[in-house]
């Protein structure tokens, strides 16, 4: 007999822990969610609103551009501001070419962002680079902060970058420009890593990450890192681009290195449309860890795709209308219905998969398909319990979750606290 086939990610590669603002990044924490705001930082009042919105879309740590006084002077109030609110995600600041004077002279800016992220491509050049690297790490250590070491394939410490490719030339069988430009990168994040601690900041309070912009070299230098260390490391497609091309690339690369238990953090980087949402990369990177089984953030709605069976397009409207008020809800029942998270909704077209779909979920309906009786039988915990006819089928079925989720995980109810 064969041995059955195990349907798990592998183990994740154990890195040390490190607590960003009161997010544990590694260690044995879940991969966390993050994102970054594309407001001028300066621009308090629209920095806030959108670091509210991705706060509230799930994304768990928020990075900001830090680029020049203005912005480093506005980061205390952004993040007062956002205290006022509720809204207490860590801030990571951004910076490049600068960030070791905007610290030194923005002290409150170094007080209030959780986490320093710099790129060892460009902290500074020539011998000016460690000295202003040294400077970033000593500020990290006097205010207690974490620095994220970002190596990226569009600004890579080119000394290093032509050191290795004359090396290679000198082999008698050179590797290809794109291998030793990978191994460039990992070693621009390693040393850097080492430097720092060297300088005193401990290894939880480093994290990694080497970002390029094509799927298989992301992979493959991810691969590397994660055999040559145990810093924990960030995850993200660098430029992955728009659309469903962004979401595909981002999810195909990250998809893969986590079911090789690689990264402990993940930004899908997808670049907006024209007056676009920006907590949608927060979606995307909610559902991709859903979809592989790591973490749970929203409820399942369960949807046939379709076919000649349905012509009507109520059971599409009726998914669409479950999913967007779910989503749209989710920030308020996170608090008022502890586990809703776990729910599971079917909305089926016809009665193929419908009857059977539906019983396996939570709550489910199987919908009329074309030419079959116009009812719609409602099942709850895998039985059915009413048949919905008329017009309104969407609006009573909707309202049929809204009562399942109170009763099943709002408060004072023996089921939910047993959960």
């Amino acid at each position: 007999m064969e041995d059955d086939i195990i349907a798990d990610p592998l183990p994740r590669k154990r890195t040390v822990g490190v607590d960003v603002g009161g997010v544990l990044v590694g260690g044995s924490a879940p991969v966390v969610v993050q994102s970054m705001t594309n407001t001028d930082t300066a621009d308090v009042d629209a920095t806030v609103a959108q670091v509210a919105a991705l706060a509230r879309a799930g994304s768990e740590i928020v990075r900001i551009t830090v680029d020049r006084d203005e912005s480093a002077a506005a980061v205390p109030k952004v993040r007062e501001r956002l205290d006022r609110l509720g809204v207490s995600v860590p801030l990571v600041g951004d910076f490049h070419y600068i960030g070791h004077k905007l610290l030194a002279d923005h002290p409150a800016c170094a007080e209030a962002l959780a986490k320093y992220r710099i790129n060892p491509g460009n902290v500074g050049f020539k011998d000016k680079r460690d000295r202003q690297f040294g400077a970033i790490i000593e500020t990290a250590i006097r205010y207690d902060k974490p620095v994220r070491i970002g190596v990226n394939w569009g600004s890579l410490d080119q000394e290093l970058l032509t050191r290795l490719m004359d090396e290679n030339n000198d082999l008698s069988e050179p590797r290809s420009a794109r291998a030793v430009t990978r191994e460039a990168m990992a070693q621009s994040a390693l040393l850097s890593g080492e430097l720092a601690e060297e300088i005193g900041l401990p290894r939880s309070r480093i994290i990694l990450s080497a970002k390029v912009s094509q799927v298989q070299d992301l992979i493959a230098v991810y691969r590397d890192l994660a055999r040559r260390c145990d810093y924990a490391l960030h995850l993200g497609l660098t430029e992955a681009g728009m659309g469903t091309k962004g979401i595909v690339a981002s999810s195909a690369a990250m998809g893969i290195l986590l079911q090789e238990g690689i990264g402990d953090t993940i930004r899908v980087s997808l670049t907006p449309e024209p007056g676009g949402d920006r907590t949608r990369e927060v979606q995307v990177a909610q559902e991709l860890l859903q979809t592989m089984g790591f973490r749970q953030f929203l409820p399942v709605v369960a949807a046939c795709p379709g076919c000649g069976r349905t012509t009507s397009t109520v059971f599409q409207e009726l998914a669409e209308a479950i999913q967007s008020d779910i989503r749209t809800n989710m920030p308020v029942w996170r608090e008022k219905y502890p586990g809703v998270e776990a729910l599971n909704v079917a909305v089926m077209g016809c009665i193929v998969n419908g009857p059977g779909e539906s019983k396996h979920a939570d709550i489910g309906i199987s919908l009329p398909g074309t030419g079959e009786s116009p009812s719609a039988p409602v099942f709850v915990d895998g039985k059915k319990v009413t048949t919905l006819r008329g017009p309104k089928i969407a609006e009573d079925f909707q309202a049929m979750v809204a009562d399942y989720i109170e009763k099943r995980f709002g408060s004072g109810n023996g089921r939910a606290a047993a959960e």
